[in-house]
């Protein structure tokens, strides 16, 4: 017997109330990408539950991008049978054989959602274990750490039996939340930053600091690499390429070095900032952890900060760097990060970069110089690359985007 469906039960949507509709069609976009090679299948979702309709499809690539998709708690692979008992335990007899190898002990866990069924839960229990039992040789019970589980649950409309439940990603669907602007390097923290992001419901874009010729085509290929990471959770994901030599270049001339760092920084967010207004996003997430780098003081922060109101996000403030590391190791962008190409941030740290930086001073510094002309020519010459799954990606203007 071949699967026929995979049964999705919803994580933190289950709390949601009147907006729950939102987050359902949410999860549907996510997982509609995951359904492209495969178009016989269909989604049927509800306020309970959400269904892939397999239609004679392979589901094994299914299954397996849906561990990666937010908003789901667990999943099951499934068939669906008439409430009838006798077709019930043929189907449930047929399915535990194709998994059982000889030794493995189960269980039934039986789930009575419609109470006008003629079996209780427990019934259920004892009646298909009872027939597997008589059905299959040296077969043994156990209920607390079984090798199969065997769920039969029973709704309004039919049976559904699987024998096994997978662990989803948990979070909200991506975009549930909104959009942000996601600065993104070449390093290990702010595509983690990123993907912890997209787990609380936010879509992204991300935004990258290019500074040809002080860096490389394959520091901005290691980039659009990390980018396809996180294209995997969403389907897709905008990244906008910077041109920023030519005001790395002014500030070389004109701030003083050790006040170089803080006003690169304060550039980058005033341009992200730019480009966040333009593509409608509510926010600004970036990968900074308290006291990691100069940077990363609370001293920098205030000073950087001053050129926005907007939300700054920064889901690894308070994490470890090793902390950083696994979870970069467990979505896959580690050894993309560690790749030896530099970006525009390490090609030009100052020697002795200020770590407490006062803003007075800053703004002093800067106001010899009109930055204003150069971040809108640098806003207005960024590069849109679309990066989608299956690295079919493709560039495109502004106005493909709307």
């Amino acid at each position: 017997m071949n699967y026929d469906r995979i049964i999705i039960r919803y994580g933190e949507i289950s709390t949601k109330g009147r907006n729950r509709k939102l987050f359902i069609d949410k999860l549907r976009r996510s997982i509609k990408p995951l359904l492209r090679n495969t178009p016989r299948a269909k989604i049927d979702a509800s306020r309970d539950r959400m269904y892939i309709l397999l239609n004679g499809e392979n589901g094994s690539g299914i299954i397996e991008g849906l561990k990666g998709i937010f908003g789901i708690q667990s999943f099951s692979p499934a068939v669906k049978v008439d409430k009838d008992i006798e077709k019930m335990k043929e189907a449930a007899l047929t399915l535990f054989q194709e998994v059982y190898e000889e030794g493995k002990t189960f269980k039934i866990t039986g789930k009575r959602s419609d109470k006008t069924f003629e079996l209780t839960s427990e019934d259920i229990n004892q009646e298909f274990g009872a027939h597997l039992l008589q059905n299959i040789d040296n077969l043994k019970v156990n209920v607390k750490n079984p090798d199969i589980n065997l769920l039969i649950e029973i709704r309004s409309d039919a049976a559904y039996l699987s024998c096994e439940t997978i662990k989803g990603a948990g979070g909200l669907p991506v975009g549930s939340s909104g959009k942000a602007m996601l600065m993104l390097s070449g390093g290990i923290d702010s595509p983690v930053a990123g993907f912890l992001a997209m787990k609380r419901g936010l879509e992204i874009e991300a935004v990258h600091f290019y500074s040809p010729p002080f860096t490389s085509e394959r520091s901005k290929q290691k980039v659009i690499d990390l980018t396809e990471k996180l294209a995997n959770v969403s389907g897709y994901v905008d990244l906008h390429i910077v041109p920023f030599t030519e005001i790395q270049q002014i500030i070389q001339k004109q701030i003083p070095e050790n006040y170089s760092m803080t006003t690169t920084r304060r550039m980058m967010l005033r341009i992200t900032d730019e480009i966040r207004k333009r593509r409608e996003g509510l926010a600004i997430i970036t990968g900074e952890s308290l006291g990691q780098v100069a940077s990363q003081t609370l001293e920098s922060m205030y000073a950087i900060n001053d050129v926005t109101n907007t939300p700054i996000i920064r889901p690894l403030i308070t994490v470890d760097k090793h902390d950083t590391i696994e979870i970069a190791k467990e979505i896959d962008t580690y050894d993309i990060s560690i790749r030896p190409y530099d970006d525009c941030c390490t090609v030009f740290v100052p020697s002795s970069p200020k770590t407490k930086p006062k803003r007075d001073k800053v703004l002093h510094y800067e106001s010899f110089f009109d930055f204003e002309p150069f971040i809108e020519k640098a806003v207005n010459e960024t590069e849109i690359v679309r990066i989608r799954i299956g690295n079919e990606n493709h560039n495109m203007s502004v106005d493909d985007l709307f």
